[in-house]
């Protein structure tokens, strides 16, 4: 009974956060794909009135973790787009300790796919989407917009043959740079993965065509170059879509020169961009109404 109580409360907060908003929006759950004989999935909710036709992307993440207990404040915090008349995909990914960072990469990538694939069924412009999330959802976020538009090495379905290409980013204190962390040493770096509780999402493994089970990757260099590849900062080109970040210049897990240095990347590319620094900010504030409305902007200047 004491496991079976709070989980009534759960759903029932969810019920609740949702009605608050439904005369904004209906909505539906939809599966965008299956791995290791599970649903992956995603909430849309479509605006009852003023639909501009456009999508974004909101990646359900925290410590590269995501699931339906975290929907409650994603649907509160989709109110403000909806209104605004933007369809919104609330996209749940695979989740460490389970999957590493590569893994959730791929989640996130496949719900674009799915989305742009069903465009016409969603009502939406298949070339304008735009993508959103915080902290962890920011990484996947800007690694969704600015990594290379590669099919996936399996293709599935008629999804997998169309683009993962994102139009535009906002988002929220990311981590960019897993190599250069605001000047810490390698063995800081780790006390501070150990203590946000996110070392497994660089747990990386590989299959063993030979016992046919994943291995840990224990190779210092490979570690490097896995981790190299899954920053958002050495993905920049001059072709990546335009990025707003929100970042508090008083943030004790991310710091703000991650940030910086992706911004400075981006302007030296020549890929329109912003920074927001919020004054006194930690990880996450309050009132981000503020910053929402400048996102939202954002994704009115570029999913014309």
């Amino acid at each position: 009974m004491k496991t079976i109580i709070p989980v009534i409360l759960m759903i029932f907060s969810f019920c609740m956060a949702n009605a608050q908003d439904s005369s904004y929006y209906s909505q539906a759950e939809i599966i965008y794909g299956r791995k290791d004989g599970m649903a992956l999935t995603m909430l849309k909710l479509t605006p009852r009135k003023d639909a501009k036709g456009k999508a974004i992307i909101s990646v359900v993440s925290g410590n590269w973790v995501s699931g339906i207990t975290m929907l409650n404040s994603f649907t509160r915090r989709a109110g403000i787009y909806t209104r605004n008349g933007y369809t919104m995909f609330l996209v749940m990914h695979g989740s460490q300790p389970r999957y590493s960072i590569p893994d959730e990469m791929e989640d996130i990538k496949r719900a674009v796919r799915f989305i742009r694939h069903h465009a016409a069924e969603y009502g939406i412009d298949s070339m304008h989407i735009g993508i959103t999330g915080s902290s962890s959802g920011g990484h996947l976020s800007l690694m969704t917009a600015l990594s290379d538009d590669k099919p996936p090495l399996y293709i599935r379905d008629a999804a997998d043959r169309v683009s993962a290409k994102i139009q535009a980013a906002a988002v929220y204190f990311p981590p960019v740079d897993f190599l250069n962390w605001g000047g810490k040493s390698a063995s800081t770096r780790q006390e501070l993965l150990r203590k946000a509780r996110v070392t497994a999402a660089f747990d990386f493994k590989k299959i063993n065509d030979t016992t046919g089970v994943y291995d840990r990757i224990t190779d210092e260099e490979q570690i490097k170059k896995i981790a190299f590849d899954i920053a958002p900062i050495n993905q920049v080109t001059s072709n990546d879509p335009p990025v707003i970040i929100a970042h508090g210049d008083a943030d004790p897990i991310v710091p703000l020169q991650q940030s910086e240095s992706l911004i400075k990347a981006l302007k030296d590319a020549g890929v329109p961009n912003e920074l927001i620094i919020k004054p006194g900010g930690s990880h996450g504030w309050n009132n981000s109404e503020e910053q929402d409305l400048k996102f939202i902007a954002w994704f009115d200047k570029y999913l014309k």
